[in-house]
């Protein structure tokens, strides 16, 4: 089969063929029909982000295909079934700390490495080997649709912070990061999920004006100017009434003060989640007031990814017509043009903007 592969940082990559990915017990081999190219895969690939990869490997994380074959121990699946392989594969011989890896992008710990080490190769290639739980039926689609049916990448990450913060309808919600990918779609997902409210916010002011333009008067956007007390005066105006729910989702270029600026605005009792990337490169944690958290009993948690049933959730959230795909703008390119896919990833990022490899 024909694969991109990353020999080394810094390196374009190679698009060879390589043998097809052989079928053991707890494995499902899948057809690969779209996998997305995440913004910053062109960081990964130079070293810049300092992620967990042994070279060379095959790069992609996550996909849309079609099962080609099944293990033994698989009882529901059958070839041609339309999945989503899920790329955080877990480790499975310790259910209350499992080690994790996203398989085609980096690895957490040295359990994590030794899952790469096995589950190695990632998306970008014709065929695909996944943990059978990790294939999660989608149901049918059109072929020509497979490329917006990656988006639930996207939008599983702020799921699994909602998850994670137990966010329920009629609440208000602060979404740290909203003009970025993850973050945008964390808007589409805490309005899908039926908040109320959701406050916007983020430094780009433009991307915030077509966020409003999309969600509609339960949008309120609220743009960022790096001064703590000022912007988080405007959130509170913004909000107009409690905010129960705070979700940062910014990058690693952020500072430690945006973060502060949104979690301080939670009410008494409110939950914060963290999923972004600030801190990734080094440098100052976040200061928060100890005595505040405290007397106001604020949950606060960080969260990696989302747990195996979100999958399922989300897709019936698409179907029943919750969150909408068609918001996603996507551009393809085939197998042989992936080093094009990867350039044009970084210079069209944004709000539902996506770049996908079609093997």
């Amino acid at each position: 089969m024909k694969a991109a592969i990353l020999k080394a940082f810094g390196s374009p990559l190679a698009i060879e063929t390589v043998p097809d990915p052989v079928l053991g017990t707890g494995e499902v081999i899948v057809d690969v029909a779209a996998s997305r190219v995440l913004a910053y895969a062109g960081e990964v690939f130079s070293g810049a982000r300092n992620y967990v990869l042994e070279l060379p490997i095959v790069p992609g994380a996550g996909a849309i295909g079609r099962v080609r074959a099944t293990g033994p121990d698989a009882t529901h699946l059958k070839p041609g079934d339309w999945v989503y392989c899920d790329p955080t594969v877990r480790s499975r011989d310790n259910a209350l700390s499992p080690d994790v890896a996203l398989q085609g992008l980096t690895a957490a710990g040295e359990g994590g490495l030794r899952l790469q080490r096995y589950f190695h190769d990632g998306a970008w290639a014709q065929q695909v080997r996944v943990p059978t739980e990790n294939a999660i039926a989608i149901g049918a689609l059109d072929k020509a649709d497979a490329g917006r049916w990656s988006a639930l990448g996207t939008l599983l990450v702020p799921y699994g912070g909602f998850l994670a913060a137990k966010l329920q309808p009629g609440e208000t919600v602060l979404v740290n990061g909203a003009t970025g990918g993850f973050g945008s779609a964390g808007v589409a997902v805490a309005l899908g999920m039926g908040a109320a409210c959701v406050i916007a916010t983020g430094r780009n002011a433009l991307a915030l004006t077509d966020l409003a333009r999309r969600f509609g008067p339960r949008l309120r956007t609220v743009t960022m100017h790096g001064d703590e007390e000022a912007d988080r005066k405007r959130i509170f105006e913004a909000a107009s009434g409690p905010i129960d729910c705070v979700l940062d989702l910014l990058p690693p270029a952020a500072s430690t003060s945006q973060v502060r600026t949104a979690l301080l605005t939670v009410r008494p009792r409110g939950r914060a989640v963290l999923m972004g990337g600030v801190g990734w490169a080094g440098g100052p944690g976040v200061d928060l007031p100890y005595a505040w958290m405290m007397r106001n009993c604020i949950t606060l948690r960080g969260q990696w990814m989302y747990p195996p049933h979100a999958i399922t959730l989300m897709v019936g959230m698409i179907r029943a017509g919750l969150i909408g795909l068609d918001q996603f703008e996507v551009t393809a390119f085939d197998l042989a043009h992936a080093n094009d896919a990867v350039a044009h990833a970084a210079a069209n990022s944004g709000p539902f903007r996506m770049t996908v490899i079609q093997p």
